[in-house]
């Protein structure tokens, strides 16, 4: 497998990656500049984290710049979107009110149109309450943030991400890539899939089998009489004895919000 570095991809995008790959950020976070043409204005999706040599090569693709988006609030998307924005001079849209640079927010349903360029607004909370994913019609391809990665699969951040939630979304994405022949994923993290409608298939195939592997783990420590306070500790040493214990702690937000959605 070839590292991922980002690109071009299509006629009207670019991938620049951040310099912050982690167990949780993969390679590092991807952030998108968007146009119609090579004169037209960008709309810039996930600044970022503030690392100026990053923010500068953003601001070097990008040129003039529309507006800044943002997929949800998590820092390692959101940190740079209010500096990045005053630096170029645009406001930053979000479903999150505090995030927003300006007077326009960000919703389900939104067309956000730049010069050409169109980007229709999914909602899809689950990972996070204001998770958001923009399909680029032209491109045949939706950008999904941390909903679904290029690689391996996401956290549903529990408190604030629902499990309950994160399937519908999931759910509302197939059969939105299906209506609409969306071939690609653009994602947040990781490389480019070039089969969404697959990705798809096995993100809702891997919650279904997680989900029983918890239910079996929960019949089991019932059992045992493990305390309330203990037991999604325990769950993840049943469930995720395959995944590298440095995982784990993200590994028990899943597990939190999997025990959520079971229990009604």
């Amino acid at each position: 497998m070839s590292e991922w570095q980002g690109g071009a991809f299509g006629d009207r995008a670019r991938c620049v990656l951040a310099p912050n790959p982690g167990t949780m950020t993969l390679d590092g976070t991807n952030t998108w500049v968007l146009r119609e043409s090579p004169s037209a204005r960008a709309v810039v999706v996930d600044p970022g984290p503030e690392t100026a040599a990053h923010l500068d090569a953003v601001a070097s693709y990008a040129g003039e710049v529309a507006v800044v988006l943002l997929t949800h609030g998590h820092v390692d998307h959101s940190e740079a979107a209010r500096s990045f924005a005053e630096r170029v001079g645009c406001g930053v849209r979000a479903l999150d009110p505090g995030q927003r640079l300006g007077s326009e927010g960000l919703g389900d349903g939104d067309v956000v149109a730049v010069d050409g360029l169109e980007l229709h607004v999914v909602g899809t909370p689950g990972h996070t309450s204001d998770s958001l994913s923009f399909v680029l019609p032209a491109e045949g391809a939706v950008l999904t943030g941390d909903t679904v990665l290029g690689r391996g699969t996401t956290v549903v951040a529990h408190p604030d991400g629902r499990l309950g939630a994160y399937l519908d979304s999931l759910q509302r994405l197939h059969a939105l890539v299906s209506e609409q022949g969306i071939g690609s994923v653009w994602p947040g993290h990781g490389p480019v899939i070039d089969d969404a409608l697959g990705a798809l298939d096995f993100y809702l195939a891997h919650r279904r089998e997680r989900l029983e592997q918890v239910r079996e783990a929960l019949r089991s420590l019932t059992d045992e009489h493990v305390a309330d306070d203990d037991l999604p500790r325990r769950v993840v040493e049943t469930v995720y004895a395959d995944v590298d214990p440095v995982l784990w702690g993200a590994a028990e937000l899943s597990v939190r919000a999997q025990l959520e959605y079971l229990r009604g």
